[in-house]
């Protein structure tokens, strides 16, 4: 889907100093740009910045990186993240999930969240495209360290099954597996844009994490 440009979109992406430029600078050398020791969690596809915004508000000895493909979106959620007032636990890279491996040394990353990603389901052929398809789930496993974790949530039930046969092919273990998240006794859910608005509607929030670990 295109996004319409807003006229302060360049301005955002030029002037913010939570946006990483170029993300490849930084492989193996993100505990300096942070500035400490603390574990690194990423949110692929991070729309408009709210979820991470927040998670970075309640957690401040965890630091992120939210990372979005279109500059449109991203500067969305880079101004709203500034008007929010985030701390330095937060920073922002215009990348793709296919170069992951260009960013991230080994161990680097703890933990990936991805919320309500493209499905992909329309036709068979673009089952590859889902970030839960077994290449991505390789491409995961090379900047985790020998232990790092997934979470996923989505309105999309194809989507969810899909990534339940696939994390489990893997021989990642699975757990905390809702098909009904907001009717379910999981605490501590921080709610999406695109999540407030399919709970609205009526539509069930599936949600999993799924476990990696070379040992």
């Amino acid at each position: 889907m295109r996004h319409r440009k807003k006229s302060w979109t360049e301005k955002e992406l030029s002037e913010n100093n939570t946006l990483i430029s170029d993300a490849t600078e930084y492989k193996g050398k993100w505990k300096e740009f942070f500035g400490n020791d603390n574990p690194i969690h990423i949110e692929i596809g991070c729309g408009k910045g709210g979820f991470i915004t927040e998670l970075s508000k309640r957690n401040a000895d965890i630091n992120y990186i939210g990372i979005e493909r279109e500059k449109e979106i991203m500067a969305i959620a880079l101004k709203r993240s500034r008007e929010n007032g985030i701390g330095k636990n937060v920073a922002f890279a215009v990348t793709d999930a296919a170069n992951l491996t260009e960013c991230f040394e080994k161990g680097e990353v703890e933990r990936i969240y991805l919320n309500f990603s493209d499905p992909w389901h329309r036709r068979k052929k673009w089952a590859k495209k889902r970030l839960t398809y077994r290449t991505f789930l390789a491409v995961y496993e090379q900047i985790f360290p020998s232990k790092g974790e997934l979470f996923l949530k989505t309105d999309n039930k194809v989507l969810f099954e899909s990534s339940l046969n696939e994390i489990a092919d893997r021989g990642w273990r699975l757990h905390n597996i809702t098909f009904d998240l907001h009717n379910s006794d999981y605490e501590g859910n921080i709610m999406t844009e695109y999540e407030k608005r399919f709970s609205e509607l009526g539509q069930p929030i599936y949600r999993l994490e799924g476990y990696f670990n070379e040992d």
